[in-house]
């Protein structure tokens, strides 16, 4: 199975850079992991609602150009259907059974997903209610997956 994390912008802090690092030497184990980052766009202090409109129409594009038609296609999104642990490592290894080889997690800039982008999804993924800063969500999502593959072959996993 490969696993596709697209994201926007660039990961600047550096314990989180090590944090992204860790689990995805960790899930090298289970998958084939590929992060890819596409440009963001500075948001103006002040922005209108039709400027962010535009920002995430902007970044959305460049997302939507690097999902293949083949891919399953899940996107993080606050108004998504949330899931505990184990129900989340059973959707992975259903999306197994039903032979999807490409997943794909994307995960928006500051101002969220596009309309297009959320409408290309295979299905929507709520972590929380609350929100999360995007660049933690990618170490988030990673911790997560590594834990569904824990779960999925019945190896101890903290709970």
């Amino acid at each position: 199975m490969k696993i596709t994390l697209l994201t926007v912008g660039k990961i600047k802090e550096k314990y989180l850079q090590d944090g992204i690092a860790e689990y995805a030497k960790r899930l090298s184990r289970y998958c084939r992991l590929e992060i890819t980052e596409v440009a963001d766009e500075r948001t103006p202090d002040g922005a209108s609602a039709a400027e962010e409109e535009q920002i995430r129409r902007t970044e959305g594009g460049r997302l939507l150009r690097m999902i293949r038609d083949a891919d399953y296609v899940i996107a993080l999104a606050i108004d998504g259907k949330p899931e505990d642990s184990e129900a989340f490592a059973e959707q992975l290894r259903l999306l197994g059974v039903r032979g999807e080889s490409s997943i794909v997690f994307v995960i928006g800039g500051s101002l969220g997903l596009s309309d297009e982008v959320l409408a290309r999804a295979d299905y929507r993924l709520s972590f929380s209610r609350m929100t999360f800063p995007h660049q933690l969500m990618r170490m988030i999502l990673l911790e997560q997956i590594y834990r569904a593959f824990r779960i999925m072959r019945g190896e101890p996993y903290h709970k």
